[in-house]
């Protein structure tokens, strides 16, 4: 059952130039889904709507943030201190689909299994969660992750990867270009991948997996309002399979996503 529960800040450290990683603790957090998100509530009212951010890592009532400062809001949680008090939500989304019931066009069994994890920016903390969980579960895990021109959290993939290659749109660490000219170059293949990040990284690798004949699965970053579908503020086009055929629909990531398979998405509509 989703709620709303009180958790405490266990740290919030810059990692990186307006990257910050913060630790709530709590004995109500549970378990999380790779993939899935929180809404934060913050303590000045003048923020009534919750920033929702997307989980890093959770064990033993610590949950592991890590988010970048872009406004009002984020700035004001950048301020939070050790042993602040701050409202969370439980885990919301419908998080990666690597566990569970099996769907019609995709299997969950990862055992040996050749898999690649593309993040970019801000959209690399849910991969170090994702890769725990693919280890764990015994497949091969390689990171590809972009960012502008400073990484983060790559000693955490490590854990969890055999490999992680990074991309800088300066060059200033590894690759010089995006993901996608990364694993074209280097010729990373595998047999399924996740990705988070920029919509245009999300759109040239699913399409890039559509022409491979490969799964793909995509974490859409639209900005949320609510965090819980009661605004309609992020929805985005997705392909629905009808009695009439394909149609068009309008989903919101926060209630029916954030994730969806790359072919699903109408990315041109």
């Amino acid at each position: 059952m989703k709620k709303i529960i009180c958790g405490k800040v266990a740290c919030n450290e810059a990692i990186a130039r307006d990257i910050y990683k913060m630790q709530i603790q709590s004995p109500e957090l549970g378990q999380a889904k790779p993939g899935q998100f929180v809404n934060l509530y913050l303590a000045d009212k003048s923020m009534l709507l919750p920033r929702p951010i997307s989980i890093c890592d959770i064990e033993e009532g610590c949950m592991t943030l890590v988010y970048k400062v872009v406004g009002k809001g984020t700035k004001a949680l950048s301020a939070y201190k050790e042993q602040d008090d701050i409202r969370v939500s439980t885990p919301l989304g419908n998080g990666y689909f690597i566990e569970g019931e099996e769907l019609e066009h995709h299997t969950c069994d990862y055992r040996g299994k050749k898999v690649a994890l593309v993040g970019g920016g801000i959209g690399v903390p849910p991969m170090v969660l994702l890769a725990k969980r693919l280890q764990e579960q015994g497949a091969e895990v390689t990171a590809v992750v972009g960012f502008p021109e400073e990484a983060f959290l790559i000693q955490e993939l490590k854990g969890f990867c055999q490999s992680v290659h990074i991309a800088t749109d300066r060059g200033t660490i590894g690759f010089h270009g995006n993901v996608l000219e990364l694993i074209q170059e280097k010729e990373i293949l595998a047999q399924e991948y996740f990705a988070c990040g920029p919509k245009v990284m999300l759109r040239a690798l699913s399409q890039w997996c559509q022409q491979q004949q490969l799964s793909c699965q995509v974490s859409l970053e639209e900005r949320m309002g609510c965090g819980y579908g009661a605004c309609v503020g992020c929805t985005c086009k997705i392909k629905v399979v009808t009695e009439a055929g394909v149609e068009i629909q309008q989903k919101g990531v926060c209630k029916h996503g954030p994730v969806f398979f790359g072919e699903e998405v109408a990315w041109d509509a």
